[in-house]
This record gives C-alpha cells, structure tokens and sequence, in this order.
C-alpha cells in the first residue's frame, strides 16, 4: 500500500471514527451527569473535542495498523470517569449511563444514512468521497452499538446486565470486570488463531458482531430506501 492510498484510506475513516468515539464518551459523561454525577463534567469529559477523549494508542495508532493490515477494526478510548455512588439510583442509571453511547452511536448511523439521500447534489469527485465517509460512518457506528453491547465488563453490555440482572447473578459478572480486556484480546485475536490450527472456526466475533452489524447495515440501508 503506497502512501496515497494510506491517506485516501485514513481520509475516508479517520472522520467517522472519531465523530463516532467522542459521541459516545460524551453520552456517556452527559447521561451522568445529568443522572447526578458531575464527576465526568468537571474533567472536561462532556465534550465534543475529541482530543478530551482519545487514547493515542487504543484510539489511533492500533486502529490505523490493523486497518492497513486489513484486519479486524479494534481499539478503545479513554474510560467516562463515573461515581456511580453519586447517580440518583445508582443501579437503575448505572444502565442508563452505560446504553447512553451505544444510543448515540446508532443514532449516528441513523443519521449517516438519511444524509446519503443528499449525495447526488455534490460533484462526482465530492459525492464519492462524502459517500464513503457516510457508509463508513454507518458501519463504525453499528460496530461500536454492537460490540459495546456484549455482556461483558467493561464494555457498556456489561454493565447493563450487572444492573439488570438479579444480584445472585448481577455480582459475579461484575467482579469479571478486571479480566474484561484480557478476555476480548483473547476471543479476538487468540481463538482465531487456535482455532486456525486446529482447524476450527473459533472467530466468535463474526457470529457475535459482524454478523448483526450485516443484517442491521442492511436493514437500515432498506428503512431510509437506499436498497
């Protein structure tokens, strides 16, 4: 890959990307705060400068090498400081908190496609470019509300469910919450990998992610007419 196509590359997804991850951060931080915890708001992490809210490695640099290499989009930003002891009804807003990005992530993509509709009113040269920085706002948007939303701590599904589901069961998930990163790099990179040697296809992630992101890009593609 030379370096015009690595620029036309980060041209077309650095843009959605990064709309799509402080968005996120910053529903985050507004749920809670307006949910009682300012904590996230006197950090300056309500915000839309998505300098506030990049991990330089988690948001950049990972994401841009496994993009180049054609592989899987993963990396993360940096954690919505929250006090969950200062919301109003900690376990009740702990999920309103935490589905807050995933929300606003699907309600870009929702929005990334309506605006599809105003592509044939730009130059060819404009309107492809325009058009691919949509489609991939829709596809980053989808994957980020979808991968989010798995039920495991720390990701956003996490604590949903610890909110959601009976104390008994509610606990121990919780208390996985430190070996949360250690278990998405390994069903990430590592089954793969195995299950390449063994012969198996052990990629969870394409049942458990790329699969639904298919049938909702399509589906929303479909609601807004576009196929």
């Amino acid at each position: 890959m030379n370096i015009d196509d690595i620029l036309f590359l980060a041209s077309i997804w650095v843009l959605p990307i990064l709309l799509a991850i402080t968005l996120h951060e910053a529903a985050h931080g507004w749920a809670a705060w307006k949910l009682g915890d300012d904590t996230a708001k006197q950090m300056g992490r309500v915000t839309f400068n998505p300098i506030a809210h990049i991990d330089p490695f988690g948001t950049i640099i990972l994401p841009a090498i496994l993009i180049s290499a054609g592989g899987i989009l993963f990396g993360w930003a940096k954690p919505v400081p929250v006090n969950f002891g200062r919301l109003g009804n900690p376990r009740r807003d702990m999920v309103l908190v935490a589905a807050a990005g995933p929300a606003i992530n699907i309600a870009l993509a929702i929005v990334s496609a309506i605006a599809l509709h105003a592509i044939p009113f730009l130059g060819p040269t404009a309107g492809e470019w325009v058009a691919r920085n949509l489609l991939n706002s829709i596809t980053i948007n989808l994957l980020l509300a979808i991968f989010n939303m798995l039920p495991l701590p720390p990701l956003d599904g996490g604590r949903v469910a610890v909110g959601i589901l009976p104390r008994q069961l509610a606990s121990p998930l919780a208390r996985l919450e430190r070996y949360g990163l250690f278990i998405l790099l390994g069903v990430i990179f590592i089954l793969p990998i195995l299950g390449r040697q063994l012969g198996f296809d052990l990629n969870i992630l394409r049942w458990l992610v790329l699969a639904p992101l298919d049938f909702l890009r399509g589906l929303l593609l479909q609601g807004v007419g576009l196929i």
